[in-house]
């Protein structure tokens, strides 16, 4: 277990300084959301009651956005990892006295630190833009935990693509296909009932809905907390099924 740690530490630290190296990118990811925040709230929230949902649209919104940022980003995690395989750093890791498990867990626990970062400047700049964040530390605490819990299940998807597709330009284009459908066919942006029954259906099976109403619900000072836990525990299954399929599909590879 010693050993699994001090090479998962490994990894994650070759992570780091590849960011340093490149603080561009890493000043694009965290100023996308914002972007996001800023603009499609003051789109949207002239013509959102403001005793709509109990909150305004930028409070409204903020799950949604988050939400979304971690989802980007768990879906990044295998990009990193194909272009690794592409240059043939992948298969040296690969043939290094080292856990393979390592690799997988310090890309999660990296993109994890990157959404968690995100997260708290969303945060901060929202409650600057009037949304009210009245459950203060636990509903941080909600939005942190409901993101780890969806990032867990997409990157497991996002490393599997990793090994199986051919190439990046495979990869970027699946990306670009799913990520509005999925961002729209949920409760990101919009309440479930203002959806017509079919979309409102699909959202149901969406992934990102439970994290979006876990969050919500977090938020939320009358929220229930039954129903916080019936999205965590949403979120629990919705991970463990693709964490039973990830393994078997990356042991069959690497078999």
């Amino acid at each position: 277990m010693e050993e699994f740690v001090v090479e998962t530490w490994g990894q994650f630290e070759r992570w780091l300084i590849h960011t340093k190296r490149e603080p561009f990118n890493i000043g694009f990811t965290l100023l996308q959301p914002l972007i996001f925040l800023i603009f499609l709230g003051g789109m949207f929230s002239g013509i959102w009651a403001n005793d709509q949902a109990g909150m305004n649209y930028r409070t409204f919104i903020l799950p949604g956005i988050v939400t979304l940022t971690v989802f980007t980003n768990a879906m990044f995690a295998g990009v990193a990892i194909l272009f690794d395989r592409e240059t043939g750093l992948l298969t040296r890791l690969l043939a290094a006295p080292i856990r393979r498990g390592s690799i997988i867990v310090a890309r999660f626990l990296y993109s994890s630190l990157v959404s968690a970062v995100q997260v708290l400047l969303m945060v901060g700049l929202a409650a600057l833009l009037g949304a009210r964040l009245a459950t203060g530390f636990e509903g941080l605490l909600g939005l942190l935990g409901l993101g780890l819990l969806l990032g867990f299940g997409v990157t497991v998807v996002s490393l599997v693509l990793a090994f199986k597709l051919k190439g990046h330009g495979d990869f970027f284009a699946i990306l670009g296909t799913i990520t509005l459908p999925l961002t729209f066919l949920s409760s990101a942006f919009a309440p479930l009932d203002s959806m017509p029954t079919w979309m409102r259906w699909l959202a149901y099976l969406n992934p990102l809905t439970y994290a979006v109403e876990g969050m919500r619900a977090a938020l939320d000072p009358a929220g229930s907390a039954d129903r916080v836990v019936t999205m965590v525990l949403a979120l629990v299954a919705v991970d463990v099924a693709l964490f039973v399929w990830g393994v078997r599909a990356l042991k069959k590879h690497l078999g």
